[in-house]
């Protein structure tokens, strides 16, 4: 799949860029999507967790996936849209130690974890300058404006609208994931392809 919207300089940078998707769940499984769709042709991705039922309602998954790996359903899922992908692939639990290792060599990384001490183990890891992109603040439905992008310092940038925590009054919902998660990519190309996010 050739994206025929951007020049072939464009094309030759997302294609040789390495991006890094920390979590498979609903913000890294369809920005993943996006990253693929868009032209990215080398991701990492790590997560530990396997697809279940209460993951379909906002993640990029299908029920006939449910019980596998999830980094193995959407390897097998972004290679739908794009058979040509180098995809490194870790089934592990990300922790501020191994991130910085499975992740090295990435030209921009995106968070995509659901617990908050996750969140802080990879803002405290030490990803050599690497710039990451973070969300906070995504839980819910509707406020759809709310939902913005922030920079911090030379390497970090937060989407979200850095307050509504996920809880059993407000759960996680797919148009909101989605938005969120279409913004993180879209904050990666941007910073790809030299461009303000």
């Amino acid at each position: 799949m050739t994206n025929t919207y951007l020049t072939e300089k464009e094309r030759g940078v997302l294609s040789a860029a390495r991006v890094g998707v920390a979590g498979a769940g609903g913000l890294g499984s369809n920005a993943a999507a996006h990253l693929v769709r868009a032209g990215v042709r080398r991701i990492v991705m790590a997560d530990f967790d396997a697809v279940s039922e209460s993951n379909l309602n906002r993640q990029f998954y299908f029920r006939d996936q449910i019980g596998r790996p999830k980094v193995e359903a959407l390897a097998e899922n972004l290679r739908r849209i794009e058979p040509d992908l180098e995809l490194a692939s870790h089934c592990v639990r990300l922790d501020e130690t191994n991130m910085p290792a499975i992740f090295a060599g990435c030209d921009v990384v995106i968070e995509a974890f659901d617990k908050a001490e996750s969140k802080t183990a990879f803002l405290r890891a030490d990803f050599g300058g690497i710039p990451r992109v973070c969300a906070s603040g995504i839980a819910g439905w509707g406020r759809s404006a709310a939902i913005g992008v922030r920079r911090f310092g030379r390497t970090l940038w937060i989407v979200g609208d850095g307050e509504s925590d996920i809880n059993r009054g407000l759960a996680p919902q797919s148009a909101r994931v989605g938005i969120a998660a279409a913004m993180q990519a879209n904050v990666a190309l941007s910073l790809l392809l030299g461009a303000e996010p």
